[in-house]
């Protein structure tokens, strides 16, 4: 946490807590701090946990500046079942076979995601659609047509691979969905792939090792 004069704000690395929205943090701050002022710098799913950079004050000026840093990512896919919303929101296929499916199969397909790639964001994502939230069309059963993003990953290294479980390290630009990276890592191989753990552990030179509880903070 860098400390200001409160008129000049204040930033702030929180690690939030599973099933906790990055509004849920802002609102319980903005009651905790007392500061009306307040607002966060790039949002994480209800089912991931990690850095959060929470700006009070005038600090919250540099939001967007905050928002369009490199940010780094840990977790866990899962090899050869798919959701709907690409991670534990919606509901697991029946698990396909991977009997055939390698660690060198996994890393080479994992290799191809690398660079500045066109990447199709989720249905169930925050994008808006002629007014509205694409999730909320989702969430009808609605099919709605999302156009395709350049990112940039430059860095896509698979951890450790105990099939049906994958653990991963990724370092990607603002915008990236790392559900979109299951979804299309599942594809390579033929057999789905989900989203089941994700930890943001880097936005920028801002590190979740230096990040506090929301309790911890005063």
């Amino acid at each position: 946490m860098e400390s200001a004069p409160e008129s000049e704000g204040r930033v702030l690395l929180v690690n939030k807590p599973l099933e906790w929205t990055s509004f849920d943090v802002v609102n319980k701050l903005r009651y905790k701090l007392k500061m009306k002022k307040i607002g966060h710098a790039g949002t994480l799913d209800p089912l991931a946990t990690g850095l959060l950079i929470i700006c009070t004050g005038k600090m919250t000026k540099k939001i967007e500046e905050f928002m369009g840093q490199e940010k780094e990512y840990t977790g866990r896919f899962i090899i050869g079942q798919t959701t709907p919303s690409y991670d534990l929101e919606t509901e697991v296929s029946e698990p396909r076979d991977i009997a055939h499916i390698t660690p060198d199969m996994v890393r080479a397909a994992a290799a191809k995601q690398q660079g500045r790639i066109q990447q199709l964001p989720p249905l169930h994502s925050a994008i808006r659609i002629g007014g509205k939230r694409a999730y909320q069309f989702a969430r009808k059963g609605k099919d709605v047509e999302l156009t395709p993003r350049e990112v940039e990953i430059s860095a896509f290294e698979i951890t450790a691979v105990n099939l049906p479980e994958v653990s991963f390290r990724i370092v990607c630009s603002k915008g990236t969905y790392i559900r979109s990276i299951a979804r299309d890592l599942g594809e390579a191989l033929g057999v789905g792939a989900y989203l089941a753990e994700l930890c943001r552990t880097r936005i920028g030179k801002y590190t979740l090792e230096n990040a506090l509880y929301i309790d911890e903070i005063q």
